[in-house]
């Protein structure tokens, strides 16, 4: 688990390699949809995060041009995410969209607490970092990526659903996506699960910590017993080697349980 490589952000906490014994698990080969979480939505009647604040963040270029004109607040380091009154799992880039053409893509404007919500409901779980992990390499060994050490794409083909051309201004969408790719896109791993990197961050049940790592359990590791930031793998739509090239299989980011965005979903795993 983990990589030794100077690829990443020292602050992730991305090393040292170190050797980790699970019991076996379950986990799904997708993330979860829309269509699934809109099923779960009308048996419980569940509201969201992002509906109890009203807003969520969306990235600038995928507002239209009438909810660009009511966006008065931004995130002051990254000013590339806008904060839209009205975006939700629902609608996620505002009031004015829907998810109607896309009830296959993963459900997204998704906190922590509703991932958990969900996945209670499901009769599952959110997988542990070290489950996610395992289960993303697909039976790889120390490989940068779900498939190998190659580039993303081969003989052409795209592999993943990143971020091309310049971010966060100029998205060619080579891959065939400015946004979320439907949640079964692309060849799946060698364990058979699809979109373990890019397409969308996925939730883990761990509390984040940089130094986990250092002193970790090397059987069935859970994270932190206390923190801040729950711990998010797999990347986005938006990651790009010149920001956030954290696609990689190793790598590792967080954000607080009550946070959503635009490119955050999650899995579900259970104990076998």
């Amino acid at each position: 688990m983990g990589t030794d490589s100077n690829e990443g952000f020292p602050d992730d906490g991305e090393g040292p390699v170190h050797k980790v014994t699970l019991k076996p698990f379950y986990i799904d080969a997708c993330t979860v949809t829309n269509a699934e979480f809109q099923l779960f939505v009308q048996e419980t009647g569940y509201v969201t995060d992002a509906e109890k604040f009203g807003w969520s963040f969306v990235f600038h270029s995928l507002v239209s041009e009438q909810v660009a004109k009511t966006v008065t607040q931004v995130v002051p380091t990254a000013p590339w995410w806008y904060v839209v009154e009205g975006a939700d799992w629902q609608h996620p880039e505002g009031p004015d969209s829907d998810i109607s053409n896309r009830l296959d893509h993963p459900v997204v404007h998704v906190s922590w607490n509703d991932a958990v919500a969900y996945c209670a409901w499901a009769g599952k779980r959110l997988p542990t970092e070290a489950e996610w992990e395992y289960a993303a390499r697909g039976g790889l060994v120390q490989k940068r990526y779900p498939w190998g050490d190659s580039l993303l794409s081969e003989d052409g083909e795209h592999q993943c659903n990143i971020w091309q051309g310049e971010f966060p201004y100029r998205n060619t969408a080579e891959d065939g996506f400015v946004s979320t790719a439907p949640a079964k896109s692309f060849r799946p791993n060698g364990f058979g699960l699809y979109n373990v990197s890019g397409n969308v961050w996925e939730w883990c049940a761990d509390w984040f910590s940089p130094n986990y790592y250092m002193n970790s359990p090397t059987v069935d590791p859970k994270g932190p017993p206390i923190g801040q930031n729950r711990v998010i793998r797999g990347g986005s739509y938006l990651c790009h080697e010149s920001y956030c090239n954290r696609y990689r299989v190793a790598a590792r980011s967080s954000n607080t349980p009550d946070s959503s965005t635009g490119h955050m979903g999650f899995r579900c795993a259970a104990d076998a």
